[in-house]
């Protein structure tokens, strides 16, 4: 394990923060890093060793009926230690950052006032961020500026729209995927409102005082291949033998429900619309294997670079080694 440029340095216990009037605020841990890094895993062994919950960080497990394609943990992993954030809303509908930090805020509390240590577990950073550094102060969105960016991007394809916000806000565009529509679609719509980019309305938030110590491990591949391997092989798992079977028969579960639609944030998700076009006879099932696991290494990259820009976190290789046995052994440097 090697730390990361943060505040902590691996090997030396560090102390606890406090608030700013001086009283000692609760641990909590993050166990952040990209799709198939080993993250639940790893919670689950270190809860094994110590009295803890589980708070998922990942957009996708919110949604109930969408297990295979979302890597859910299963019954018995469910079972073995409290989880939160899993299975809470329906896949019509849709779960801000607002509502993710509102709930982290209170479970953390919740579960420190029961004598457990809070794990943060998951691979959505934008989840994470949020948390860390408050919530943007961002225009509230305008539905006719909406439908006229939509309507553009109709006409020209969202990779178009994607160069668009590339030549007016390149911090921003840098982070977002070319088929990200509802992300672009919010940028381009607040330089509008805002007549000022994103990424600068971001830079001058100023970062929250938590009311617990965060201690955040970022579990990251030092060799990148075998990560892909890894994705390669969980994607087959999902796929399964048939369409009878897998991420297909689920979203063919789901489409039979007669609400949902492809430009549902649910059906959005990695591995989701790949199904659902599948099912639409736009690709055949070798391209859904092939789109899938590029669509799932697009989205381990993109975690990848939200980590590198986040300095306070120590980097554990979720290659090699027992990430779990590493986090366990820092905190006990720390007396905890």
């Amino acid at each position: 394990m090697r730390a990361g440029r943060g505040h902590f340095r691996v090997g030396a216990p560090a102390r606890r923060g406090r608030s700013a009037g001086g009283a000692l605020k609760p641990l909590a841990i993050a166990i952040m890093g990209p799709t198939a890094s080993g993250k639940t895993a790893a919670a689950l062994a270190i809860a094994r060793e110590m009295p803890a919950e589980i708070i998922s960080v990942d957009s996708a497990l919110v949604y109930r009926g969408m297990d295979v394609g979302t890597a859910k943990p299963n019954a018995g992993e469910l079972a073995s230690v409290p989880h939160h954030l899993i299975d809470i809303i329906d896949p019509s509908d849709a779960y801000s950052v607002a509502q993710f930090r509102a709930d982290a805020l209170r479970l953390v509390a919740d579960i420190g006032a029961r004598g457990k240590l809070a794990l943060l577990v998951g691979g959505t950073m934008m989840y994470f961020k949020g948390l860390t550094d408050g919530l943007d102060e961002l225009p509230a969105a305008n539905p006719q500026l909406r439908a006229e960016i939509e309507a553009e991007a109709a006409r020209l394809g969202w990779p178009a729209m994607h160069e668009k916000l590339r030549a007016l806000d390149p911090v921003t565009a840098a982070r977002l995927a070319p088929n990200d529509a509802q992300r672009i679609n919010r940028a381009l719509e607040i330089i509008e409102l805002a007549g000022q980019p994103m990424s600068a309305l971001l830079s001058g938030r100023t970062k929250l005082d938590l009311p617990f110590e965060l201690l955040s491990f970022a579990l990251e591949p030092f060799d990148r291949s075998v990560l892909h391997a890894r994705i390669a092989t969980r994607f087959d798992q999902m796929l399964g033998s048939s369409d009878d079977s897998g991420i297909v028969a689920e979203v063919a579960g789901l489409r039979a429900r007669g609400d949902l639609h492809p430009n549902l944030p649910s059906m959005r998700c990695v591995g989701y619309r790949q199904a659902w076009d599948y099912l639409d006879g736009k690709i055949d099932r070798a391209a859904l294997r092939d789109t899938g696991i590029i669509a799932t290494r697009q989205l381990a990259k993109r975690q990848l670079t939200w980590l590198r820009a986040m300095p306070d976190r120590l980097v554990i290789d979720c290659i090699a080694g027992d990430p779990a046995g590493a986090i366990l052994a820092h905190l006990r440097t720390r007396g905890n």
